[in-house]
């Protein structure tokens, strides 16, 4: 095992140096260590790509909108994290409503969630969205059939409006398998800094999934379009989960060119249209 100097310690500017600079030394062996290395160093690589597009939407005046849903405890928060953290806040959102209040209930469904669709040159991400009338409000029986019914007939023509007008719409849907939902789920209930993760429709996931799952498949199949489909992304792996979620985006800006090789893994995603 190699020893440590001051050198060694001066040159270190980051996580991921730290790792590099321990398995050089001979302190990290395990494969896991190792797992984390690889991952830590491909999301830098990711990061920078999206800084370069950060500038790219800037310059182009292009507006993006990324929506992301998914199973309670499938990592869209995560997911978020990853995508926003090294991009220039000025330009960029992060949009997560909580109900509506009792005036938004009066007005148009949609019109609490136009006024924060992203303008010239911005990024917004919505950690839910208008999707809450396919899945959530139905399974909890927060509106009626009616108003399910007519939602899902009037959003694939709101989508084709707004990416007509130019914005660049992606919808990403993370999945995950009922046995890591419920290990997750345990996890947050168990952990004093994650309990507030947990609310009260999360702690019902397990007992409603088949509620769940009737009108996921119907959401996907009735509101994935050939212009706006939907990406569906397996998360039972959080981390692989996040990288593809990066690759999918950096490749689908109309005009972005990138250097980066982007494979995208067909075992983690799968486009609905």
């Amino acid at each position: 095992m190699g020893e440590f100097n001051i050198k060694d310690l001066e040159q270190i500017r980051n996580t991921e140096e730290i790792m590099d600079m321990l398995i050089k030394k001979g302190v990290i062996k395990e494969k896991k260590f190792l797992k984390q290395l690889e991952y830590e160093k491909c999301l830098a690589t990711l990061q920078k790509e999206l800084i370069n597009l950060q500038t790219f939407m800037l310059e182009n005046g292009k507006r993006l909108l990324v929506i992301f849903e998914g199973r309670d405890a499938a990592g869209k928060g995560g997911a978020i994290k990853r995508l926003r953290m090294n991009l220039n806040p000025r330009n960029y959102r992060v949009v997560a409503l909580t109900k509506p209040t009792d005036n938004e209930k009066g007005q148009w469904y949609f019109q609490r969630y136009i006024k924060h669709l992203p303008t010239a040159g911005e990024m917004v991400f919505f950690d839910r969205s208008w999707y809450n009338r396919a899945v959530v409000e139905p399974v909890f029986g927060f509106c009626t059939e009616e108003e399910h019914n007519h939602f899902m007939e009037q959003v694939p023509n709101l989508e084709k409006l707004l990416i007509d007008d130019g914005i660049i719409l992606i919808k990403i849907f993370l999945e995950i398998s009922k046995e890591e939902q419920k290990e997750r789920l345990d996890d947050r209930a168990e952990d004093p800094l994650k309990k507030w993760k947990l609310g009260p429709l999360d702690k019902q996931a397990q007992e409603k999934w088949g509620d769940y799952t009737k009108y996921i498949e119907k959401m996907l199949k009735k509101t994935g379009t050939e212009k706006s489909p939907w990406v569906v992304v397996k998360t039972d792996d959080k981390k692989t989960a996040r990288l593809e979620i990066i690759k999918y985006i950096l490749k689908n800006i109309p005009d972005f060119e990138t250097n980066l090789d982007l494979k995208i893994d067909k075992e983690v995603i799968n486009i609905k249209d």
